[in-house]
């Protein structure tokens, strides 16, 4: 019997604006890149060193595409849940496979932004890790055609 478990989630910032391309089989995939950072304190010279992970986001699902679209923008706080996925393919003329590992958004899996849009809380100050104008959203959930998000979301 097999099991296992593949989960992964991050904090970040968004890189760039979600990038949204269509299928040749009619389908869309949306592709996001986030920033986690960290810092250490280096042993031998005593001096913080920052570092920056990115992490590849994928999802094919279309009410996700959606809201992302609408939301998703460089610099914008999120909280991703997926599940990891490693790609391999083949470049026309190369001898050698290339990979690519990301977080793949499927049902069960969530994205929430944890800022407002602008990235301040209106007094021009950058906020904390506070709940998003957009909610948060399960990865396999359908949304139905809404005009936008409000502040006054009551959860």
């Amino acid at each position: 019997m097999a099991f296992g478990l593949n989960r992964a989630e991050v904090i970040g910032r968004l890189g760039a604006d979600v990038t949204v391309t269509h299928l040749q089989s009619g389908g869309r995939v949306a592709n996001m890149s986030i920033a986690t950072d960290e810092s250490y304190l280096n042993r031998q010279t005593g001096e913080r060193v920052d570092k920056t992970e990115w992490h590849r986001v994928v999802t094919f699902q279309d009410g996700l595409i959606d809201m992302l679209e609408k939301h998703a923008r460089k610099g914008r706080l999120v909280y991703v849940g997926g599940k990891m996925q490693t790609r391999r393919w083949r470049k026309d003329g190369e001898a050698s496979d290339r990979f690519s590992t990301e977080i793949l958004l499927v049902p069960g899996g969530r994205i929430q932004f944890l800022d407002k849009p602008n990235g301040t809380n209106g007094n021009g100050s950058t906020q904390a890790a506070q709940p998003a104008s957009a909610p948060a959203m399960p990865a396999g959930a359908s949304t139905a055609p809404a005009d936008d998000f409000d502040d006054d979301i009551p959860f």
